[in-house]
């Protein structure tokens, strides 16, 4: 199984760091193909440039390449903090740059851009890990937990992937490291529920 991890935090001694290693590990020992992308070790330009916006548009190598792995992705690991209720900017500007019509969804015929589209992932599971300095139940009652409709709603859901399971692990700041190995251990059991060894 080919597995795509996209990591986007820019501190390399952080918890999502943490995440993104146990993640890979798991993959790892289950005998998964997997492709790690730490957007901020990597420069990924958030930026989308007016000419890239159409169907078919040229792509540069390096987005054409991340285009290529997650339209090919059999699960998706999305591994982020919650700022502002939101991702990061460089993963966002990823969404923009390489979740593009032809590659994560596609219009019907006769279809001006106004309906539905048709999603055009094959991943058949997605896990989206967040960390976060709001407590859960503010994040809930208060914002009404933008990253869920975010990731489930606007992006994957979309985009034909029709399992996905995202955690929240926080608060961050104030975390102890027996809670941070016991969300670790959450980390290592979904993903070896939802990504299991193929024999």
């Amino acid at each position: 199984m080919r597995v795509s991890i996209i990591l986007a935090h820019p501190d390399p001694q952080s918890f999502n760091h943490a995440i993104a290693a146990c993640a890979l590990a798991e993959l790892q020992r289950q005998k998964h193909q997997v492709i790690l992308h730490d957007l901020y070790a990597e420069k990924f330009d958030p930026i989308l440039p007016a000419g890239e916006i159409p169907q078919g548009a040229f792509v540069p190598p390096e987005v054409e390449t991340h285009c290529q792995e997650i339209a090919q992705a059999d699960g998706i690991i999305i591994i982020h903090p919650n700022w502002w209720g939101q991702p990061p900017a460089i993963l966002k500007g990823w969404i923009d740059r390489v979740i593009r019509p032809g590659v994560a969804y596609q219009f019907l015929e006769g279809d001006q851009g106004d309906g539905i589209p048709v999603g055009l992932l094959k991943a058949r599971a997605a896990l989206i890990f967040n960390t976060s300095n709001t407590p859960l139940e503010r994040e809930r009652r208060a914002f009404g937990d933008p990253l869920e409709t975010l990731w489930k709603n606007c992006v994957l859901g979309l985009c034909g992937v029709e399992v996905m399971q995202r955690e929240m692990f926080t608060v961050i700041v104030t975390s102890t490291l027996e809670q941070r190995q016991a969300w670790l251990t959450t980390v290592r059991e979904t993903v070896s529920r939802h990504f299991p060894s193929e024999g």
